[in-house]
């Protein structure tokens, strides 16, 4: 991390409303995967606070931000059901936060680098697809489907395509002039004059959308009672009406019934497992889309996924992992440092026992204009160009994780896309033996590193960690004349050394025959 971003209110000016936004989109995200899996409402905001206070603290990820997941709500609804309780189910959180620690002391984040760049593109274009498709129907009015789904098929027996269909059948008119002017807000903050405005730089549209969609509603009960919007249309938080009330939100782990029983064991290394794995995989993600390159010491992230699931498994919260949707969002609101994470952390919070009825009169097609644009940005057309450009061992893989997880699930949607990124590399990787080779370097000498005839992404991992340990103020010359093929995400790697890394470590460096690539700008 840049010594820019070392002060956790250098970049306040940037990092709250960058946080703001987070805080808009996480909530009905929060709310939703908490009624899809089966639990407490507030379990959900639980998540979400604790993902953002308790991560955003101890996460070395500059961007990432946590919460409740999508990709967990099968996991926990099933779970809820054989343990026979959600106060034993609580036990399997909290378990598997441990687990998630001990996988970071073991070094087990390593597991992010084996991820191809082709396979973590092709996911971010498609949550952004999954995105603008299970948003239309709550921007039309129609809202039977939670707004945190994210399944190919649906608990209704409809798909991500029938509830479109549905949509624009039985859609609503108030729902489509709110998101209609929603959207116009959002597409006016874009526009570079509007960034010249003091107010607007931190302002963020969100905001202003969310309160116009609250205005707009309380016209439309006033002057058109036929196109306003109440019930399933609008966010749906609980209210407490004293202390009491709202510490009664909060429920407590049942140890005496849960250690005796296996089953919370199983129900805690498969949560531990498949947040780790979605945690990994939305590291790498945002580290793709950072402007500044940073690189989030992953070890250290599972440690404090870890210290999230045990606080949020504590107070009665959902298992939660770092979220493309909400780091992304981050990131296009402007946020630099991990504050904006703790800020919409703290909001969720505040704004849970200070304003609840306020915040359910927010009409989800407001919220779901937000996404929309949140969903455009991760699936931009520049960016199936620019895969298409670099040649189809990259462009296949990508466009087979998009079909894959559109129609299953992130993870197994992920495995499909390894499966024929791995096809092309081992095509080629066959005779690979060293990746490098160090010469035994003399006080004064430059550091001589050969990269060998074959450099593949299996070789990612080992030379990312070569290149963190160089040491600072040194001379170093990575030579690539002897490679054959030197594949793209390593192309990658080193490029982005060469414009950030060693300059932060004060690197004299020189490359030889190693050809640079663009990389993606964040936007």
């Amino acid at each position: 991390m840049s010594k820019k971003n070392l002060s956790p209110f250098a970049n306040f000016k940037y990092d709250f409303p960058a946080g703001l936004v987070v805080f808009l989109v996480a909530l009905p995200l929060c709310l939703g995967i908490a009624l899809a899996s089966g639990a407490p409402l507030f379990a959900g905001i639980i998540a979400g606070v604790m993902g953002g206070i308790v991560c955003g603290i101890v996460s070395g990820s500059p961007l990432g931000v946590s919460g409740p997941a999508a990709g967990l709500t099968v996991i926990v609804l099933s779970a809820i059901s054989s343990l026979g309780s959600y106060e034993v189910f609580l036990v399997s959180v909290v378990l598997a936060g441990l687990l998630q620690i001990l996988l970071g002391l073991l070094k087990a984040g390593i597991i992010g680098y084996y991820f191809p760049s082709s396979v973590i593109k092709g996911m971010l274009a498609a949550i952004g697809l999954i995105l603008i498709l299970k948003q239309i129907p709550h921007a039309l009015g129609f809202d039977k489907d939670l707004i945190g789904d994210e399944e190919f098929m649906q608990a209704d027996k409809r798909n991500t395509f029938s509830e479109i269909w549905y949509a624009f059948i039985y859609h609503s008119k108030g729902a489509i002039i709110i998101s209609v002017i929603s959207l116009a807000i959002l597409l006016l903050f874009e526009r570079p004059f509007m960034k010249k405005i003091a107010l607007f730089r931190f302002i963020p549209g969100a905001l202003i959308v969310v309160i116009a969609g609250i205005l707009i509603n309380y016209l439309f009960t006033l002057f058109a009672p036929e196109l306003a919007l109440s019930g399933e249309h609008l966010v749906t938080l609980p209210v407490a009406h004293n202390a009491n009330e709202f510490l009664g939100f909060f429920t407590m782990p049942d140890w005496g019934a849960a250690l005796s029983n296996p089953k919370v064991y199983v129900t805690a290394g498969t949560i531990a497992i498949v947040a780790s794995l979605e945690t990994l995989l939305c590291v790498e993600a945002t580290d793709k889309l950072d402007p500044e390159k940073r690189n989030t010491p992953t070890n250290r992230e599972l440690i404090a996924q870890g210290a999230g699931n045990i606080a949020s498994g504590l107070i009665g919260g959902l298992p939660l992992t770092q979220v493309i949707v909400r780091s992304s969002a981050n990131i296009n609101s402007g946020g630099r440092t991990k504050s904006a994470a703790v800020i919409h952390g703290v909001l969720l919070l505040l704004c849970a026992i200070l304003i609840p009825g306020l915040l359910n009169k927010i009409p989800l097609a407001s919220l779901a204009a937000v996404l929309l644009l949140v969903g455009y940005k991760l699936s931009k057309v520049s960016l199936y160009k620019e895969m298409y450009k670099i040649g189809w061992e990259q462009f296949l893989p990508f466009l087979v994780t998009i079909v894959a997880i559109l129609f299953t699930d992130l993870l197994k949607g992920i495995g499909i896309g390894m499966v024929f990124a791995i096809f092309y590399i081992l095509r080629r990787n066959y005779r690979t033996s060293y990746f490098y080779h160090k010469n035994e370097v003399h006080a004064g000498e430059p550091i001589r590193i050969r990269l060998s005839e074959e450099v593949t992404f299996l070789n990612k991992a080992s030379i990312q960690l070569m290149l963190d340990e160089l040491p600072e103020n040194s001379s170093v010359i990575i030579d690539g004349t002897n490679s054959v093929n030197i594949d793209y995400d390593v192309l990658e790697i080193l490029t982005n050394f060469s414009l950030h890394g060693a300059k932060e470590k004060n690197i004299e460096l020189q490359m030889i025959n190693i050809p640079e690539v663009a990389l993606s700008s964040g936007h």
